[in-house]
This record gives C-alpha cells, structure tokens and sequence, in this order.
C-alpha cells in the first residue's frame, strides 16, 4: 500500500532549520499518526509522502509557503498594556492563548515591552522558516469512515 488520500500513517520524523537546530520530532517509541489528505500535515511535507511506502526514509525541505507561510506583518501589534489585565508581570517571550474574532484560539507571543505598550505576534512561531524533515515511513493503512468523516487518525 502507498501513501494516498483517506490513508492512516504512521511515520517517524525530526524536524530542523536551516542551522541544524531541532525543532520538533516523533518520540522513538510512538510514531506521529495521521490522516492523509485531511491538511493535518504542512502541505510540503504531505506532498512529499503521496506516493511513498512502509519501510521508506526521506529528507524533505519545506518552503515557509508550503509550511506554516511567511511571517505576515498584519499579524505583529502593538496593544496597550491594560489588554493584558490580570496578569502581574508581562515579559518578553511570554506566550498567551487569545480568542481571535472567529473564535478560535490563537497563540500570541509577547515580542517587545515599552513602557505600557506591549507588541505581540500571532504568527505560527515556525512563520518564515524553511523546515528540514527526516521522515521515516512506519505504516500506513486504509482510514475507516469514521476518521474520514471526522477529519483526523483515531
């Protein structure tokens, strides 16, 4: 079987920038298992895997475009301190979860503090970065309709 639209894989990976650093990976003992062609993925590295098979290892440069998009400069404000009531001390690098207008939740960092102006990002943290994949296909199966239907691996 290959990897295709409405398959459950299961796959090994380490994800690095451009320097090397690591970013994120699937823990040796259980692999990240998804369901293909849902958009579960970043569509570089769900492009990459169509077509591949149990046993396969890859390595996948993902363009910001293909990933999580450039850094979007509409996304960086600044807001006045009081925006964050409640909390005692603001830092820069903290991280908050917000409500964006359409309800979903949002994570925003706290990238500048000058004096009560507070400027936040909520951009993806990886936004603009080319991401590097060591992948290793483990299996891959055929979804039920259950996880077709609810979007992701059960």
């Amino acid at each position: 079987m290959v990897i295709s639209d409405k398959t459950v894989v299961s796959i090994h990976y380490t994800l690095k920038d451009v320097d090397g650093k690591l970013l994120d990976g699937s823990d040796e003992s259980e692999p990240f298992t998804y369901l293909h062609g849902a958009g579960n993925i970043v569509v570089g590295l769900e492009k990459a895997l169509s077509g591949k098979s149990a046993g396969d290892q890859l390595t996948v440069e993902v363009s910001p475009q293909e990933g999580y998009g450039e850094v979007d400069s509409k996304e960086i404000k600044t807001v006045d301190k009081s925006v964050f009531r409640g909390v005692d001390s603001i830092q820069v690098g903290m991280t908050f979860n917000a409500q964006s207008a359409d309800g979903s939740s949002k994570s925003i960092k706290v990238t500048a503090i000058e004096g009560d102006k507070i400027t936040i990002d909520s951009n993806h943290p990886l936004a603009g970065i080319t991401l590097h994949f060591e992948v290793q296909v483990i299996s891959i199966r055929k979804a039920t309709a259950i996880e077709i239907d609810h979007r992701h691996a059960h």
